[in-house]
């Protein structure tokens, strides 16, 4: 097949021997062993999202997003973790700075020291992190920083505090698009008195007019309405690396990892992330979510990583960064616009909804109830995926982006769409940050294994019990993740939001990485989806069923020295169950 430029340049960095697409088994060196969970009562509102762990006071500190809350759990005891207390973020700042604040995001903390990320009541404004003491839980200070501070972490050395900024546009209309930034924080902190110093960098100078615009990557997938690229990019989530000097930055809807130099303060660069070809051996997919069966197979298909959660490790003097590829679109700032704007801007305009929206079902798009653009420039030909074409038989309920396909999906030049951009890459991938390159892809394991363990019942969604209700979409959707050195062998555990369950492998060996278990507390028998008739005098959706841990959204690895039973433990935050649960790792 003949490929235009920019096609080449986006799937070179993927193609691979499938080889480095199909994890090993692998005998188990360690095993995820359930202890307690802290439930918070609270159904589906991201009650239990991010996590972490206070080794000092033995804490484990929870996002309860919308309540503009932190969960304090007792961790002493993690076969019985209790609440202690919950910190009043917003009230916090309210009574501090006298502003509103709307969801508290993330959370990070280190020497005692307990940083939050919480955004304004109105999340294009200025949000802040803010700081609290461990010991007594007590507010220290805030740092206004820019729109929307979605994930916090600090450096290794504990030395500064690294913000992504996502700046994510107005609902409905891009009236309002603020820039993506990132802060830096340096932090100077005695346990008792903390001072801090705040820079905060954009992407201006990779604007077409900026100085940096030619070190741009031809496969940074851009379909910001009539946005820059500073307005464009959206910092979802940071890794640090060992030794506090480089931070990476995932730019999720841009399939893009930003690297920032925290010693100079400076962008280094933007890395494009490529796309999956799910014609390749290993990167098959399910993609019928009506069949009633799992069925993988290869389809014409270019998933876009679009990474979440990311975490770094040094493996023999190489930092690799591992990704859990999520995917995400644009639709939910998009839909409050006319057919005519909506075409503008590459997108297409579902006429059955009356809104504007990317991600599209293939048999919509022959569908003129559905599907009918007034620009001509705005319709895609589809004439190889329609009948008699040499594509007819691709799997006609996959969802795909309209605006990335139109961008990226005639590979051969000839104005006919060759391949459909999918969103996620159903996977999660290791990278070479020196070399840039990615080295391996779990490929189609998390489907195969879901599908072998549940049969026709995977692909489930989170908050209701329909099987393979996630298939045409973004499948399992690999969401939470982290990676810990054990007995001197390195594993990543990866959540699957959707679906359930924790994937683990052994990524000791970053080329030839080795799958060790699949664990999901979810019960199969019950439909969560009962608890949403279920409300509290407020309004919220309560437990009524108990359909186990559902959204796993956030993980925190403790290591042996810091744990509160003297071996490494994983604490998870499950955002629609509301829990959070407490597991052993065993060793051999």
């Amino acid at each position: 097949m003949k490929y235009n430029i920019i096609s080449s340049i986006i799937l070179c960095s993927t193609i691979m021997t499938p080889a480095l697409v199909v994890a090993k088994q692998n005998t188990p060196s360690i095993k995820l062993v359930e202890a307690g969970r802290y439930q918070s009562n609270i159904f589906d509102q991201s009650a239990a999202e991010i996590v972490t762990f206070d080794k000092n006071t033995q804490q484990t500190f929870v996002v309860n997003a919308q309540s503009g809350q932190i969960d304090v759990i007792n961790s002493k005891n993690i076969d019985n973790p209790t609440l202690t207390k919950h910190l009043n973020i917003k009230a916090d700042i309210k009574q501090h700075l006298g502003a509103d604040a709307g969801a508290a995001n993330s959370v990070d903390v280190h020497n005692g020291l307990l940083a939050v990320a919480i955004e304004a009541k109105n999340k294009t404004d200025i949000g802040w992190v803010a700081f609290y003491n461990t010991h007594d839980l007590s507010f220290i200070s805030a740092n206004a920083l820019g729109s929307l501070p979605d994930m916090v972490t600090f450096t290794p050395n504990g030395k500064q505090v690294v913000v992504a900024l996502e700046g994510e546009p107005s609902n409905n209309n891009y009236a309002v698009d603020p820039e993506g930034e990132v802060a830096i924080i340096d932090i100077d902190w005695n346990n008792k008195i903390l001072t801090t110093d705040s820079k905060i960098l954009n992407f201006k100078a990779f604007n077409k007019d900026g100085s940096r615009h030619s070190s741009v990557p031809q496969g940074l997938l851009l379909n910001g309405y009539h946005a820059s690229i500073s307005k464009d990019v959206e910092p979802e989530y940071i890794a640090v690396n060992e030794d506090s000097t480089k931070a990476y930055v995932a730019l999720q809807e841009n399939n893009a990892i930003a690297i920032i130099d925290l010693t100079t303060k400076r962008i280094d660069q933007i890395i494009a992330l490529g796309l999956k070809d799910h014609l390749l051996d290993g990167n098959e997919l399910d993609g019928n979510d009506k069949d009633k069966k799992a069925l993988l197979s290869k389809q014409p298909l270019l998933g876009m990583y679009q990474p979440d959660s990311i975490a770094t490790t040094r493996i023999n003097g190489v930092d690799y960064l591992i990704t859990a590829n999520e995917g995400d679109d644009r639709s939910d700032w998009i839909s409050g616009l006319s057919q005519a704007e909506c075409e503008q801007g590459n997108f297409y305009y579902h006429l059955e909804d009356q809104q504007c929206a990317d991600d599209i079902k293939l048999k919509d798009a022959f569908s003129s109830k559905i599907y009918d653009p007034n620009l001509s420039t705005a319709q895609l030909n589809l004439a190889h995926f329609a009948k008699g074409g040499s594509l007819s038989g691709t799997v006609n309920r996959i969802k795909f982006s309209h605006s990335m396909t139109a961008k990226y999906g005639d590979l051969d030049g000839d104005k006919k769409i060759d391949r459909l951009l999918t969103f996620g890459g159903r996977s999660f991938s290791i990278w070479d940050m020196n070399t840039k390159t990615m080295v391996f892809d779990s490929g189609s394991d998390f489907e195969r294994i879901t599908a072998e363990k549940y049969g026709k019942n995977f692909n489930q969604s989170h908050s209701k019990l329909k099987a393979e209700d996630r298939s045409a979409k973004k499948g399992p959707e690999p969401e939470a993740l982290t990676v810990a050195t054990i007995n001197n062998k390195t594993y990543a555990f990866i959540g699957l939001e959707r679906m359930g369950g924790i994937m683990v492998y052994d990524i000791s060996q970053p080329k030839d990485a080795k799958f060790i278990q699949y664990l999901n507390t979810r019960n199969m028998s019950v439909d969560p989806k009962a608890n949403k008739k279920h409300k509290n005098a407020q309004g919220v959706a309560t437990y009524q069923i108990d359909a186990g841990d559902l959204g796993p959204e956030g993980f925190k690895f403790v290591a042996a020295k810091a744990s509160p039973t003297g071996s490494p433990i994983l604490i998870v935050g499950n955002e629609v169950s509301g829990t959070t649960r407490f597991y052993r790792i065993e060793t051999e």
